[in-house]
């Protein structure tokens, strides 16, 4: 049998030791940090549109503006990684979107916000990509795929969590208190990350990758569009219809429901919650069902969360948000992790190379849904986004879900 079949071995319930539960807990703390720090600014929009004189519309560029290096950058990352150590480069990049953050706190206009969203969005890329490649390293393949289920289930949670968080915060006090405040966690990620014992001090096996044939444009290209592109692809969806349809949920119950930046982020809350559940879950289902099961039940998920979205829209009702902030969550947990477990296998030589195109094809996939979907919100209402975020995800499912059996055909 071949590599993507045996995945379904590898999405094993979780059992690890102390020190690979204290690692993958940690770098899920980092890469809450990280999540938190773009999804709390989605209830905190109208503040900040306030605060600056800019229309609403105008400052969703401010999820852009971060989402977009923070994709495209974490190839770049992921392979520095893979070169110089995963932790020395964690150190580097979580100490940078602490500074980014504090920084985004004292911005006085518009563009110099969006400025040091850019800054903290490089900074931060790597994160994701570069942990999730640690992780792997620490627990081996047969745990890989639960393992980093339950990392990016911490990771998400910081997601969902942090718009309440930060609607409460912006409520209580003001959208720069947000800023500081989620820049004090980055400092406090940093300092457990300097907690973990050093490469040569783990029994990961981790070190510098060997010297790979190539540029890095060429190796990348190899790898994305190589045999297992049906993945990469497919990751570019997920990022355009999950992340983006998320960025918008605040800004939508504030205009049609006439909800507080409070009250929205709380039921933006559940998708963190969700994410930690589907984490949680994910290894049993794809122990049960293999990747492509647990995908396809995360695509009918983020169906779900568009129907209740499309009620929210027709009704006026708040209520099916609740549905649909859940369902993003637990669709989103789902479908990403299985993604980033099986691209290990594209080329074992450089998983932190591999992760980090999938972050790229996610994180800027969200950052091109973000900003198509203001397009679509200004031309036909939010009606045209769930239809076209709705009429994606199904394509997703079915042209998606034939690529996958292909490659599983072909690995087999």
């Amino acid at each position: 049998m071949g590599r993507f079949v045996n995945a379904r071995q590898k999405d094993r319930p979780v059992n690890l030791s102390s020190e690979q539960k204290r690692v993958v807990y940690t770098l899920g703390f980092c890469g809450l940090v990280s999540a938190a720090d773009n999804w709390f600014v989605s209830p905190a929009l109208p503040a900040i549109a306030n605060a600056l004189g800019v229309a609403a519309s105008a400052a969703t560029v401010v999820l852009t503006a971060y989402l977009v290096p923070y994709g495209l950058l974490q190839p770049v990352c992921g392979t520095l990684g893979d070169r110089f150590g995963r932790l020395r480069v964690l150190h580097v990049i979580v100490a940078g979107l602490a500074a980014g953050t504090f920084l985004c706190a004292v911005a006085p206009t518009l563009p110099l916000l969006v400025l040091a969203r850019v800054l903290t969005g490089c900074f931060a890329a790597g994160i994701i990509a570069v942990s999730q490649a640690h992780v792997g390293d620490v627990v081996g393949p047969e745990r890989r795929g639960a393992a980093v289920g339950v990392l990016m289930g911490i990771t998400f949670t910081g997601q969902g969590l942090s718009s309440g968080l930060g609607g409460i915060i912006t409520d209580l006090m003001s959208w720069r208190a947000a800023f500081a405040c989620f820049g004090a966690l980055a400092l406090v990620a940093l300092a457990l990350l300097w907690r973990l014992p050093h490469p040569e001090e783990s029994t990961d096996g981790q070190g510098a990758a060997p010297a790979q044939q190539g540029g890095f444009f060429i190796r990348a290209a190899r790898i994305f569009f190589g045999t297992y592109r049906a993945i990469f692809f497919v990751a570019c969806t997920t990022g355009v219809v999950f992340l983006g349809v998320y960025g918008f949920m605040g800004t939508f119950l504030a205009e049609r429901c006439g909800l507080g930046s409070t009250q929205a982020g709380l039921i933006m809350m559940l998708y963190g919650v969700m994410c930690l559940v589907g984490g949680t879950v994910s290894g049993r289902i794809g122990a049960a069902r293999g990747p492509r099961g647990v995908i396809l039940v995360g695509e009918v998920s983020g169906l779900v969360a568009i129907v209740a979205l499309a009620i929210v829209t027709a009704t006026g009702a708040w209520q099916p948000a609740l549905l649909a902030a859940g369902a993003l969550g637990f669709g989103y947990i789902l479908t990403q992790p299985t993604l980033v477990s099986l691209s290990m296998d594209a080329d074992p030589a450089q998983t932190g190379l591999c992760t980090g195109l999938i972050g790229l094809g996610v994180f800027a996939g969200g950052g091109v849904g973000s900003s198509l979907g203001g397009q679509l919100v200004a031309l036909g209402g939010y009606d045209a986004l769930w239809l076209a975020a709705g009429v994606l995800l199904v394509a997703q499912l079915v042209l998606g879900g034939y690529a996958l059996a292909r490659l599983a055909c072909r690995a087999s």
